[in-house]
This record gives C-alpha cells, structure tokens and sequence, in this order.
C-alpha cells in the first residue's frame, strides 16, 4: 500500500493524528525535503528506508514505490502542506493505478490555513469577502490564461497566491491591471508555522518592496483583498440572536 500524507504547512505538530500514525509505521518514507520539516522524520522507524523527493524524477519515485510494493513493504508518499494544492500527486496515483497498486491519500494542513492562523485572519468577512482565489502566478511552467491573476483579480475576492514570491513585481503589476487598487491590504507570510516564520503586512502596490526589505524571496503565500484588514466586516446572522436556525429558534 502506498499512503499519500499531507505533513501540514510546517510545524512537526500540525500533521494530522492519522498521518502521523502511518509515518511511524512505513517501511519506506518518500518526502518532499525541499519543503517538509525534517522534524517529522524524528517518528520514522528505526531501520526505515527515507528518501528525498527533491533530488529525484517522477520515474525514481515511482521506482522506489514499485519496489518497495515488491517487498511488501508499506509506503508513505510525504507531501508538503495537503497535496491536492500544487502536490503534483494525480500522476503518481495514475501509474499506480496501471500497475494495480494500492493507494490512499490523508489531507494535511495548507499552508493557506497556516498563514491565515499566522495572521489571526478569516478568509471570509460577511460583508467583505465570501470567496478565496487560491492560484499562482505563471513563471517557468504556464497558468491557463483564463487563470492568469490579472483575469482573477476583477472579482476583488480574496486572493492567495502560491508560488509567486520569485515574481512579485509582475505579480504587484498584474494585480493592479486586473482590479486591485495599489492601496488595497495584502500580506506576505514566510514560512507559516515554522521557528523562522514572518508576517509583513502591506499593500498591493509594495508587495514587491516589502519583500525585499524583509528578505523574503521564496517560501511565502501573498494574500490580497480586504479581508486582510479584517475590519468593516457584518456580524455573522449563524450567532445572531434575531437569526433562527434548524438548532436555535430566533429570539424577540
């Protein structure tokens, strides 16, 4: 069996029980090291094969899943955040599948919940925003050009931005030309939930300076949109007395 496992955003602590469970119990442990806490390793069995994703192809990895399926040995596929975002897992599953491998996956924690904790942030203000753009910008691999950020940005929703802190100043422009205003609130956070993490807080049309000011060129979500204010907002109406629910009848 190979277990696909999301190891969380960063901290050792934020992968799920379940994950943690089938860390401990894999013979084989393929993690992206290029972003994975090595801390998550210190549960690894002693005698356990470990390998490093980041300085292999997609036919190694595969080669060590194959092989370890030969050995009846159990396989953990460790991804960093939760692996349905930008994991690269659908071709691993498919030649699995061709092979008649079992698999299954457990999520983890994004790192765009990470960096929302890391902020103290809701994504989603009544009255602000009710909708979260997550994409990135498109740099050495293309974004469907009725994808790009300046198509997203016209709806003004909120906005998470994977993978783009290498290009913050085309991502600085194309925000603005898609909708943003310049002073529209933005973050920039390194890191999320690691020792070293970091927060900036600024505005769409100094993304690019803040950065650099604070030496943040990789590993870091830029979130856009009001909601990074997390002011103006409406109360909820789920905890609003004069609001009935299927629980809770409204009160006079």
């Amino acid at each position: 069996m190979i277990h696909f496992v999301g190891a969380g955003c960063g901290a050792a602590d934020l992968i799920t029980v379940r994950g943690q469970r089938l860390l401990r119990e894999a013979d084989v442990v393929i993690y992206a090291g290029s972003l994975v806490n090595p801390a998550l390793l210190d549960c690894v069995k002693k005698g356990a094969k470990i390998c490093n994703s980041a300085e292999m192809t997609l036919e190694e990895v595969l080669g060590v899943m194959y092989d370890a399926e030969e050995k009846g040995l159990a396989t953990v596929r460790l991804h960093t955040g939760d692996p349905c975002l930008y994991g690269a897992i659908r071709e691993q599953m498919d030649a699995l599948e061709e092979k008649g491998i079992a698999y299954d996956y457990t999520p983890g924690v994004s790192s765009f919940c990470g960096a929302a904790a890391a902020l103290n942030m809701e994504y989603t203000l009544p009255d602000v925003s009710q909708s979260v753009v997550i994409t990135r910008m498109a740099g050495r691999t293309p974004v469907p050009e009725r994808e790009s950020v300046r198509a997203f940005a016209a709806h003004k929703a909120t906005m998470v931005l994977f993978l783009s802190t290498g290009l913050l100043e085309k991502t600085q422009a194309e925000l603005i030309a898609g909708g943003y205003g310049p002073d529209t609130p933005a973050a920039i956070v390194y890191k999320a939930s690691w020792p070293d993490e970091k927060t900036v807080v600024c505005t769409v049309g100094t993304l690019a300076e803040s950065a650099k000011e604070n030496g943040i060129r990789k590993t870091a979500l830029i979130i856009v949109g009001d909601a990074v204010r997390q002011s103006g907002y409406a109360r909820s109406e789920l905890y609003n007395p004069a609001f009935s629910t299927e629980f809770r009848p409204a009160k006079e």
